[in-house]
């Protein structure tokens, strides 16, 4: 497992949520296991972009932060489920605000990450 070089910068709630959420897939993973997709393989399905293994590191975090917990069946082959734990439940409603803010918001946002990234022409771009 991986372990950080450096102590992180604890200082406020804000340094505590950004240590815990860190992760490009952590949100999204979060959302998916509190609407009833547990297992990895639903999980790889929902989220296409994410490798196994960083799914896998990332779940692994979670349930280090004691946001998920895994269970593990004794069966062949083996059968991983992930369930949120109720300290995780609390985060449900602050990503459904965040999910709502982007919803309001996709325009804008999708303009300013395509022209962030160099994928939209600014001639393109509309003014709103």
């Amino acid at each position: 497992m991986y372990i950080k070089k450096t102590t992180p910068t604890l200082n406020c709630g804000l340094d505590l949520v950004g240590e815990v959420l860190y992760g490009k897939w952590k949100i999204r993973i979060l959302w998916f296991i509190h609407n009833g997709n547990v297992r990895p393989s639903e999980l790889q399905r929902k989220i296409p972009d994410v490798t196994r293994r960083v799914l896998n590191v990332q779940l692994k975090e979670l349930e280090d932060h004691e946001l998920v917990t895994k269970t593990i069946y004794p069966v062949l082959p083996p059968k991983v489920e992930y369930r949120l734990t109720e300290f995780g439940k609390t985060l449900i409603p602050l990503i459904q605000s965040i999910g709502l803010w982007g919803d309001e918001h996709q325009e804008r946002l999708r303009r300013v990450i395509l022209k962030t990234n160099g994928k939209l022409d600014l001639d393109d771009v509309p003014v709103s």
